[in-house]
Formats: structure tokens, C-alpha cells, sequence
């Protein structure tokens, strides 16, 4: 049996995700039904748009709730009372600037299940967390970008 990716992430994270669910579970999909039901109504499926519409919904969110549970079910939760204080880890603020122009930039590295860049919430997987993870403050560290390199200093973790 193939093992199942773990989702790490921090304990407001996995919250988020469990609100996220049981909104989908409790009214959307309530929500969604009774559209299909509506729809039903107004006769001839083939060339029902409203009915199409709402199946595709009901689709993308029956899609959602199984994604989720998979998040949920296999969520490890990053405990930050045993990190090193001095290493960028998950679940870190780092703070950086841009080599040589100085421009200084600050993300909190998370599992892939919570990234949010808006949030300036970055995954692990991403280019930018790969290359920080492990370093400490005054790390001088190249960064590979579809972009090109681009190298930064670490100012501070949080």
C-alpha cells in the first residue's frame, strides 16, 4: 500500500481547513442540491444549462471535501516549541533583503496545504523555502527562480 503524503502545517492552518470543510459539508452542499433540484424542474435535462451547472458544482465541490479530509486526515502539525529559534524552519518568519539593491522581503514558511503568497505565506516546496530552510541569520544564499538566481540575505527569523 502506497503511503499517504503528509500535509505539514501549522495548528491554525489545519483550523482553517477544518472550517473550510464543514462550510462545504453543511451548506454548500445543501446549497448545491437544491439547485440540482430547481433545475430538475424545469424539464429536459439535455438541454438544461442550470442543471449542467449545478452538477458541475456539485463536482467541484464533492472534489473539494475529498481533498480536504486528505489534508485534515494527514495534517502533521508543526510544533514550534521544539525549533531551533536560530534556523529557518516551517512554521518560521524569515526576513530577508535582495542582493546587491537591498530590497527586503518577509514570508512565513508553510506546508504546501496553507501556502497563501497574498498572506506572504510561502510553501516549503517553493523555490524560494527550499533554498532558506536550514540557513541562519546573516546566511548569504542563492535562489534559484524561473527568473534566474537571484541571491539574499537572511536579516532575521521569527
Amino acid at each position: 500500500m502506497a503511503m499517504e503524503k503528509v500535509f505539514p502545517m501549522t495548528k491554525e492552518g489545519k483550523g482553517k481547513l477544518e472550517q473550510e470543510l464543514e462550510q462545504l459539508k453543511m451548506v454548500k452542499r445543501k446549497e448545491v442540491v437544491e439547485r440540482i433540484k430547481i433545475a430538475r424542474s424545469f424539464g429536459d435535462l439535455s438541454e438544461n444549462s442550470e442543471y449542467d451547472s449545478a452538477k458541475e458544482e456539485q463536482a467541484f465541490v464533492e472534489g473539494r471535501i475529498t481533498t480536504l479530509e486528505n489534508m485534515v486526515r494527514n495534517a502533521k502539525i508543526i510544533e514550534e516549541d521544539k525549533m531551533d529559534s536560530d534556523t529557518v524552519s516551517l512554521g518560521k518568519s524569515v526576513t530577508f533583503v535582495e542582493l546587491p539593491n537591498g530590497d527586503k522581503e518577509t514570508y512565513i514558511i508553510v506546508g504546501s496545504a496553507e501556502a497563501d503568497p497574498f498572506e506572504g505565506k510561502i510553501s516549503n516546496d517553493s523555490p524560494i523555502a527550499k533554498s532558506l530552510l536550514g540557513k541562519k541569520v546573516g546566511d548569504s544564499v542563492a535562489v534559484q527562480t524561473p527568473g534566474g538566481e537571484m541571491r539574499v540575505k537572511i536579516v532575521t527569523i521569527s
